[in-house]
C-alpha cells in the first residue's frame, strides 16, 4: 500500500507548503499529494499550489514551479507526486512545468473535473490519471442509500476504467466497500483513498487492498504497522 501524504502532512505542518512536504518526508511518505489552483477563476494567472482561494488569499502560497524545484532536490529523489487539479484550463501549463522540473514520469494528476480528465488523457496518454470522486451530502448517513451509491460507483468506474478514460479511482473512504475495491482491480485500475486519520481505518483499508491511502497524518502509517504486528 502507497502511504500519501495530504497536502504533504497537513497536520504536522500547515499544509501545501514546503514545510508540509518535507515533514512527510520525514514521516515516510512514498507519494506527496498536493493542491494546484491558477491564479484567477477563470484558470489564467501564475499557477500555485493552494487548495482555493480564500487560501490564496490569505497565505503567501508557493508557485507550481517553486514546489516543483523543492520536490526534485536530493531528498525527493524517488518521492511520487500526486497533483490534485482544482480548476481546468491550465492542464497544459501543468504538463510544461512537470516537464521543465524532470518530474512528469513520477506524478500522477487528479481531478473531479471530467473535462480536465478528458484533457489530460488526449494531450498526455502516458500519464497517469485519476477520477477523484466524494461522497454527496447526506449520502453516508443512510447505509442502504450509501451503498447503492458506491454500487452504482463501482459500475462506472470500472466501465471508465477499462475504456482507458482514466488510470485510477481517488475516492473518500467513506465509498469504500469491498465491491468497489474489487470492481476497479478488475478493471485492471488502481484505488487511492482519501483523507484518512484514522489508524484502524488504515488498517481496514490495507486489508482490502487499496493502492494507497492519503492522510493528514503520516504518522499514522507507522502507528498501524505496529498495531498490526
Amino acid at each position: 500500500m502507497i502511504r500519501v501524504g495530504h497536502k504533504g502532512a497537513d497536520a504536522i505542518a500547515p499544509g501545501n507548503t514546503l514545510a508540509s512536504f518535507d515533514a512527510a518526508l520525514d514521516a515516510g511518505v512514498e507519494m506527496i499529494e498536493f493542491d494546484v489552483l491558477a491564479e484567477r477563476r477563470d484558470g489564467s494567472g501564475e499557477l500555485f499550489v493552494a487548495h482555493d482561494h480564500r487560501k490564496l488569499r490569505a497565505v503567501q502560497a508557493p508557485t507550481l514551479a517553486a514546489v516543483l524545484a523543492h520536490l526534485s532536490s536530493p531528498p525527493f529523489a524517488g518521492t511520487l507526486l500526486q497533483l490534485d487539479l482544482k480548476q481546468s484550463g491550465y492542464e497544459q501549463r501543468v504538463l510544461d512545468a512537470l516537464t521543465a522540473a524532470g518530474a512528469l514520469e513520477r506524478s500522477f494528476i487528479s481531478t473531479t473535473l471530467w473535462r480536465s480528465l478528458q484533457r489530460l488523457r488526449r494531450i498526455a496518454p502516458e500519464l497517469r490519471i485519476g477520477w477523484t470522486v466524494s461522497a454527496p451530502p447526506g449520502v453516508a448517513r443512510v447505509p442502504l442509500v450509501a451503498r447503492l451509491y458506491s454500487a452504482l460507483l463501482a459500475r462506472r468506474a470500472g466501465e471508465r476504467l477499462r475504456r482507458g478514460e482514466v488510470d485510477a479511482l481517488v475516492a473518500e473512504w467513506r465509498l469504500l466497500t469491498p465491491a468497489l475495491v474489487d470492481a476497479v482491480r478488475s478493471a485492471g485500475g488502481e484505488i487511492y483513498v482519501w483523507t484518512v486519520d484514522d489508524v484502524g481505518e488504515i488498517r481496514r483499508l490495507a486489508a482490502l487492498g487499496v493502492t494507497g491511502v492519503i492522510t493528514n497524518d503520516p504518522r499514522l502509517f507507522a502507528q498501524s504497522a505496529d498495531r498490526a504486528a
